[in-house]
């Protein structure tokens, strides 16, 4: 599976046209966090993480399975850009970035003082020779999308350009994923040690464990914590459990259910991240069952979104309307909430000779909490409207490798909502790298590039508003809900971050009380 599918995590969206030329470096600028007290320094912060033995991997640029390496890799290595508070795009690596005036050509300037942990300065090889790696790796035309591995280039030591195939004011944001930067030339044996740029360096690393240590010479600002013990957890109930005894100070993206277990507890905090994730069911748009835009307008009608929130996600969570990017501050929350109408999605059935006496096999995973029970409570939904759904519930490695992308119907989740553009440039375009449900609509291309081709506000918003009536009109996206990130934390643990994707692995700024 993808990085920047599963957990995509991490990202998030556009950079709005005020944040054009921005100048914040990492750090202290880019996380948020409520402080609880004076801050002070030392002390070891042990949290839990999500993962399987089976998904282990140590490349920053491959694919990331399991949430406990992204962890350790987010805070050893640096990204161009991170999520912001005041800003969805931050400098982190590099202190600024500024356009052309046609917004195809843009220019990465690197932090003053970034190093990486061996004391060696970083330059724009480095960074050139990492985006080119990453554009090279399977799905790298996703994870840089439009941009072309020749058209990344260095201007001096400290300047990385990069030109677009099109214009493109959001294109800071995408470097907010996957850009993590390593030394020019590390040969592939010695990725997994090699050093970063980021608040901490690796002390050990063993099977999905590890042990991370203050970098005091960190470019983005002062680390608190002296260390950092990550231990993976193959299930949330384990790590939930770690937490309630004092196994463990954090636990990370814990889950509804957790949040619901701790909520009784008085010695246990409840950080919640609104728009942490969206979770839609994919319905395939070119061929089979839903490709007739009637079929899928329908299923929208059939789903109750209130009921999925309530039982699938323990009211963690806010009901959505088939489009992606919640958190987006462009976000179209004036087009009606779609509720459910039996009624009319029998009739639009109808209409299109929908084939009641065929069984219709939903593929889910138990990658996260709530994702397999809303498949099953949208089956028993579906059912009222006299369609069969049979729920197939398949191991994460098996899911990736046969049913996302190729399917014709199944769930899925993204740990990053803050984007419209996020979505429609990896997801929804056509020809996408990403392209869930194998979408392709003129209209939805024309009215993507017209917005990421303006840096005018008023003629941005109004594209980025047909773009999502399109999308919530005829994509093979039925989002019924986005998903609260939750950590539970010791009382003792200040700071944690509040953002949700790539925002929420950013710990520089946590400290420990006495």
């Amino acid at each position: 599976m993808d990085f920047t599918r599963r957990q995509a995590l991490w990202a998030g969206g556009g950079i709005g046209v005020a944040a054009l030329l921005t100048a914040c470096t990492g750090g202290n600028g880019a996380a948020s966090s409520d402080s609880g007290g004076k801050p002070r320094k030392g002390g070891t912060l042990r949290i839990g993480a999500l993962g399987r033995s089976s998904a282990i991997t140590r490349d920053p640029h491959g694919s990331q399975g399991n949430e406990s390496d992204y962890l350790v890799i987010a805070l050893v290595y640096d990204t161009l850009t991170a999520p912001g508070l005041k800003d969805n795009t931050v400098g982190r690596l590099a202190s600024t970035f500024t356009p052309s005036k046609d917004l195809k050509t843009w220019r990465f300037t690197i932090a003053e003082g970034a190093a990486f942990h061996d004391g060696t300065a970083v330059t724009a090889d480095d960074v050139v020779w990492s985006l080119r790696r990453l554009r090279h790796t399977p799905a790298g035309a996703a994870r840089l999308p439009g941009i072309q591995a020749k058209n990344i280039t260095a201007d001096g030591k400290d300047t990385v350009v990069l030109v677009s195939d099109y214009a493109n004011a959001e294109l800071p944001s995408l470097t907010r994923l996957s850009t993590f930067i390593l030394k020019k030339d590390t040969p592939e044996k010695d990725i997994a040690t090699s050093p970063g740029t980021g608040p901490f360096t690796l002390d050990w690393y063993r099977g999905g464990n590890a042990r991370l240590l203050r970098n005091e010479h960190w470019h983005g600002g002062q680390v608190r914590l002296d260390a950092i013990e990550v231990t993976m957890f193959e299930s949330p109930q384990a790590m939930a459990n770690a937490m309630m005894s004092g196994q463990i100070d954090v636990a990370s993206n814990a889950g509804a259910v957790a949040a619901r277990t701790a909520a009784a507890r008085k010695d246990i905090q409840i950080v919640r991240r609104p728009n942490d994730m969206a979770m839609p069911i994919v319905m395939r748009t070119s061929s089979g069952p839903f490709a007739d835009p009637k079929v899928r307008e329908a299923m929208k009608f059939v789903v109750d979104r209130e009921a999925m929130i309530k039982q699938a996600l323990s009211g963690y969570g806010t009901v959505g309307n088939d489009m992606l990017g919640t958190g987006d501050p462009d976000y179209a929350k004036d087009i009606p909430q779609r509720h459910r109408d039996l009624a009319k999605a029998k009739k639009l059935l109808k209409e299109a000779d929908f084939d009641f006496s065929r069984t219709y096999e939903l593929v889910t995973t138990e990658d996260v909490a709530g994702l397999a029970e809303s498949a099953t409570l949208f089956a028993s939904q579906a059912r009222e409207a006299g369609i069969k759904v049979k729920v197939v519930k398949q191991e994460s490695g098996t899911f990736y490798q046969k049913t996302w992308l190729k399917g014709d119907f199944y769930t899925n989740y993204w740990g990053t909502n803050d984007s419209v553009v996020f979505f429609a440039s990896k997801t929804m375009t056509t020809g996408s790298g990403q392209n869930e449900a194998d979408w392709s609509d003129k209209d939805f291309d024309a009215a993507y590039h017209k917005a990421i081709a303006t840096s005018d506000t008023a003629a941005r918003a109004t594209a980025l508003h047909d773009l999502q009536q399109i999308e919530h009109d005829r994509s093979g996206y039925l989002l019924w809900g986005v998903a609260e990130g939750i950590d539970l934390a010791a009382p003792k643990v200040h700071g944690l971050p509040k953002l949700p994707g790539y925002g929420r692995v950013q710990l520089e700024n946590v400290w420990l009380a006495p």
